[in-house]
């Protein structure tokens, strides 16, 4: 049995899923690093890639009674999901095309991009932790957990927001032109107190 499991966790689908895994981990963690737009790009690049790797994973039961150990803090999810709507800003939303308990209705629902990226990581990053310890038993529970999450839930999260990053890789989008909208500059009236420190304040701000 151990051997069996050894084999299986060491397996040439399980370690290309897990290079595939941490890519993506690494994307995710890296917003602040690069521009917007690069990001969304690797994004775009890594999920197709990551849906395919996750299909491909051998079939496994867990062995272990205890539940597994949970590495992804709520502060460590608020934090990376923070950055990434700061980067996103008014183009996180997207309509979502497929919900089970809507389906058959006439509601139409927004989702988020930037929840939907940070739902896919915990569960990824969870199972990376775990798979990194070299404990078979482990890593077995962890791939059977990753698996399970990625039919009932993530899975789903992954095609949904393919979608929309496709849509802002090749739309028109222009992030530093937004982030540009945002900055404080003197003499554009945001603030006012800055205008009036620069001396650059209209007649009508008097």
């Amino acid at each position: 049995m151990e051997d069996k499991i050894h084999e299986l966790v060491y397996s040439k689908a399980v370690i290309e899923f897990v290079t595939v895994a941490n890519e993506f981990c690494k994307a995710i963690e890296a917003v602040n690093r690069f521009p917007v737009m690069e990001n969304l790009q690797k994004v775009q690049k890594i999920l197709p890639l990551l849906y395919l790797k996750t299909t491909m994973l051998p079939k496994t039961e867990r062995v272990q009674d205890d539940e597994l150990e949970k590495y992804v803090s709520e502060l460590d999810y608020n934090v990376l999901h923070q950055k990434w709507l700061q980067a996103l800003g008014e183009h996180d939303s997207f309509y979502e095309v497929f919900d089970p308990s809507i389906q058959f209705g006439q509601e139409t629902m927004t989702a988020s991009i930037a929840e939907n990226l940070m739902d896919i990581y915990q569960s990824l990053k969870d199972f990376l932790m775990a798979y990194s310890m070299g404990n078979d038993e482990v890593m077995n529970d962890a791939l059977f957990q990753c698996s399970y999450s990625f039919e009932e839930y993530w899975g789903q999260n992954l095609v949904n927001v393919l979608r929309a990053v496709h849509q802002l890789v090749y739309g028109e989008v222009d992030f530093d032109e937004a982030d540009d909208k945002e900055k404080i500059k003197p003499g554009s009236g945001n603030p006012k107190w800055l205008d009036e420190f620069w001396g650059t304040g209209t007649d009508e701000d008097e």
